[in-house]
């Protein structure tokens, strides 16, 4: 068992792609690269309410202390980080909307866990990042309680998905418009740590598409087979890997449809390449069937 801030990050990701090093966080498109780098922007008070001893015992992870508590609340950046954004495209919608990416999440990067399993450290709230658009890059405290217990409960009803180790409340206030009525109110700030073996996403490969960087595609496309599904080789990988992601989808969204579950934002910039439930925002169950029913309201 170790702490998290001892950890050596490993930088798989950082290594074998094109990125955009500057660390300027100024929201602009960045083609040719598929991360920017972006440091956390330091929060006034970065204190744990929330931990899930489940996920640290899988990983090997000690309970945190307080350098954790800084890495965990953008505080603290450890030497073998590489704090990145990822640079992503999606359908919105049924809508093609170019160029998304993590406009609120940082990579700080990937380390082997307990078992030997690479996974992926990501802070959801930690400041903007050259993907962050209009926005602030934070996160209010409602919105991630919900993510760090949906998280987790639906790993527990046996639900693929992404998880959540923290919560972070970070001491400031962030300005939302909740019901979206033009009444902005200030709220108290929140950081939760996500973590999967990859936040590749579908959008990863669209984007790429898109802008005919037929390269950086067939690269980020080999290097994923690699890394997420090494029991797939010969000649035909490419197209056994893609049967295997809509297999993965297919029982991802039935396993949805097993506990309730409605996503809100269920566009390609939010599937996961892993078929994992990702990005818990406008979520919300059904206790009876509506066809009709969003939560995205």
């Amino acid at each position: 068992m170790k702490q998290l801030n001892s950890l050596i990050f490993k930088k798989e990701f950082t290594n074998n792609f094109p990125g955009d090093d500057s660390g300027n966080l100024q929201p602009r498109q960045t083609p040719g690269v598929l991360y920017s780098k972006a440091i956390p922007t330091p929060v006034a008070d970065p204190t744990l309410i929330g931990w899930s001893d489940t996920l640290a015992n899988q990983l090997g992870l000690l309970p945190a202390d307080m350098d954790d508590v800084k890495i965990l609340g953008g505080n603290l950046v450890t030497s073998s980080m590489y704090p990145y954004s990822a640079c992503y495209g999606g359908h919105q919608f049924g809508n093609w909307a170019g160029q998304l990416g993590d406009g609120r999440a940082i990579t700080l990067g990937e380390f082997e866990a307990k078992g030997g399993r690479t996974w992926e450290l990501q802070l959801k709230g930690a400041g903007p990042t050259p993907y962050s658009r209009r926005a602030d890059g934070r996160a209010v405290l409602r919105s991630s309680v919900r993510e760090y217990l949906m998280s987790e409960a639906m790993f527990h009803l046996n639900v693929p998905t992404t998880r959540a180790l923290s919560l972070v409340s970070t001491g400031d206030s962030v300005l939302r418009d909740m019901f979206y009525n033009g009444d902005a109110q200030y709220e108290p700030g929140a950081i939760v740590a996500r973590m999967a073996p990859s936040f590749i996403r579908f959008g990863n490969f669209e984007l790429l598409a898109s802008r005919g960087e037929m390269e950086n595609l067939k690269s980020l496309v080999d290097w994923t087979i690699a890394n997420c599904y090494p029991h797939i080789t010969g000649e035909d990988k490419v197209l056994t890997w893609f049967k295997e992601i809509v297999k993965r989808t297919a029982f991802l969204i039935s396993e949805w449809l097993r506990v309730g579950f409605v996503h809100g934002v269920m566009n390609t910039d939010n599937m996961s390449i892993l078929g994992l439930t990702i990005d818990y925002g406008p979520y919300s169950f059904l206790d009876e069937y509506d066809l009709s029913f969003t939560p995205n309201t």
